[in-house]
C-alpha cells in the first residue's frame, strides 16, 4: 500500500493545555511519513517548545481570531502530498493517518474525512453528512467499516468536519485554500461547496477516528453555551452571498435566526444562560449578520511550492497494549501503564468496576488512553442497559471495539 507524505495542520489560540494533549496524541501516530505544523499564539508556541519533540514541529506564529487565515498560513508551509487538519481540542487515534490516507490511491478522490467521537469518547459526535443548497447539513448513512466515495448532487456538497479532514495539497492550493471571510464557522462548508462545484470526490473513512472534546473558546463555553454569536451571523451572511440566490437571503436568515433564538432559550431553560443573555446574544448575531453583508471575500490560488521543506516527524513503531484492571488495582496498574508509555508504547488501560456504570474513554495529559466503566455497563450506547458477562469476555469485547483504531499487539489482564 502506498504511503503518502502528510502535513498535519493544527491551529491553536488561547488553549495551550489542550494543544499539548493533542500533540502528545499526534506523537503516537503509527504512520511513518508526516510532518506537524502548529499555527498558534505565543502561549501555544511556548507549550510546543517544552515538549521533548518540540524541535521537530513547524511552529508558525499567528494570533488573530481567524481560523481560515490561520489554516491558509499552515497550508503555505505544508510540504506533504496530503494536508490533514485536526483541532487543538481533539486527539487522533494511533491508526488515524493509516486509514485517512487510504482513499488517496484513487485519483478521483480529493477530500477525505473520518468519524468523530464526542466527549464520552464512545458516542459519535459526527459521522457523515451532505450540505444542501442552503448550507444546511443532513446526515448520510454509510457503512461504518468501509470507505465510501461520494460525489455531491448539483448545488450540494459532501461535508468534511474541520477536526478530521484531509485534502490533496495541490487541489487545496489551486482552490485558494480557505476563504478568510469565514473567520469562524462555515469555513470548511464553503470549501466543500467549491470542491463540489469542481466535481471533486470526497471519501468518508469511518475507521479514521478522532476524539473531539469541545474545549471552551471566545465563542462558546466548555459546555457549548455560546459566549458570542457575532461570527456565526457574519459567516451566514457571507455564505448566502457566495452560494445562495439573493431572492432567498431574507427567508433563509429568518429561519436561521429563529433556530439560534430557540437554541438560546433551551440553554436558558437548562440554566446555562441568564434572561439578560438572550437579547444580548441575539443583538450580537444581528450585528454580525449586518457586517457579513459587506465583508470582502474571495480566494486566490496559493503557491504550488511550500514555503518550507518537508520536516518529517520522528515517528516510531510502537507496541500497542491493553492493560485490564479493576478499582482495587487501578493505582498500581496505572503506574505500570505510565512506565510503558515512557518506554514508547501506546497504552490503553481498561478499568472495569463490578457495576453497571456507563463507560467513558479519553486520552489523558500523561499520554495514556483510559477507559473506565462498569463490568455490566454500556460502552456502546446502543447496547442493552445492563449486560450479563464475565470479566474476560468483557475485556475481549472492549478490545475488539477499538482494535482497528488502537492497533493492539497484546493484552495484560
Amino acid at each position: 500500500m502506498t504511503e503518502y507524505s502528510v502535513s498535519i495542520v493544527i491551529v491553536s489560540r488561547r488553549r495551550p493545555t489542550a494543544l499539548r494533549r493533542a500533540l502528545l496524541a499526534v506523537s503516537q501516530l503509527q504512520y511513518s511519513t508526516f510532518e506537524v505544523i502548529v499555527v498558534a499564539d505565543p502561549k501555544g508556541l511556548s507549550v510546543c517548545t517544552e515538549l521533548s519533540f518540540g524541535t521537530a514541529l513547524k511552529l508558525i506564529p499567528f494570533d488573530i481570531p481567524n481560523i481560515s487565515a490561520a489554516r491558509n498560513l499552515g497550508l503555505s508551509h505544508a510540504a506533504g502530498q496530503i494536508v490533514a487538519f485536526i483541532d487543538d481540542d481533539a486527539v487522533p487515534e494511533p491508526q488515524w493517518l493509516n486509514y485517512l490516507t487510504q482513499p488517496a490511491s484513487r485519483p478521483e478522490v480529493s477530500a477525505m474525512c473520518g468519524f468523530v467521537r464526542g466527549r464520552n469518547g464512545i458516542s459519535f459526535q459526527w459521522q457523515a453528512a451532505r450540505v444542501d443548497a442552503d448550507g444546511v447539513q443532513h446526515p448520510i448513512s454509510v457503512d461504518p467499516e468501509q470507505i465510501t466515495l461520494l460525489t455531491a448532487a448539483k448545488g450540494e456538497a459532501i461535508k468534511t468536519e474541520g477536526t478530521n479532514m484531509a485534502f490533496r495539497r495541490d487541489v487545496l492550493a489551486a482552490l485558494g485554500g480557505f476563504d478568510a471571510a469565514f473567520q469562524y464557522f462555515l469555513d470548511e462548508t464553503d470549501l466543500n461547496m467549491r470542491l463540489a462545484r469542481e466535481g471533486h470526490v470526497t471519501a468518508v473513512v469511518p475507521l479514521a477516528e478522532v476524539h473531539h472534546g469541545f474545549a471552551g473558546n471566545s465563542f462558546r463555553h466548555v459546555n457549548r453555551v455560546p459566549r458570542d454569536l457575532f461570527d456565526i451571523g457574519a459567516s451566514w451572511a457571507v455564505f448566502h452571498r457566495k452560494h445562495v440566490a439573493r431572492a432567498r437571503h431574507v427567508e433563509l436568515w429568518e429561519v436561521l435566526r429563529d433556530a439560534q433564538r430557540k437554541r438560546l432559550l433551551n440553554h436558558l431553560i437548562a440554566g446555562g444562560l441568564e434572561p439578560r443573555d438572550v437579547p444580548r446574544l441575539m443583538a450580537r448575531l444581528d450585528q454580525g449578520h449586518a457586517e457579513g453583508k459587506h465583508r470582502s471575500f474571495g480566494t486566490a490560488p496559493l503557491a504550488a511550492e511550500p514555503v518550507t521543506p518537508f520536516a518529517r516527524f520522528p515517528s516510531q513503531a510502537r507496541a500497542s497494549i491493553l492493560i485490564a484492571t479493576r478499582p482495587v488495582r487501578a493505582r498500581r496498574d496505572r503506574q505500570v501503564a505510565l512506565d510503558r508509555v515512557k518506554r514508547g508504547d501506546v497504552v490503553t488501560i481498561l478499568n472495569l468496576s463490578p457495576t453497571a456504570l456507563y463507560h467513558r474513554t479519553w486520552f489523558d495529559d500523561a499520554g495514556l488512553w483510559v477507559q473506565r466503566g462498569g463490568l455490566f455497563g454500556r460502552s456502546d450506547r446502543n447496547t442493552p442497559l445492563v449486560q450479563s458477562t464475565t470479566r474476560a469476555a468483557r475485556v475481549e469485547k472492549e478490545r475488539g471495539r477499538v482494535a482497528n483504531q488502537r492497533g493492539f499487539d497484546q493484552i495484560s489482564a
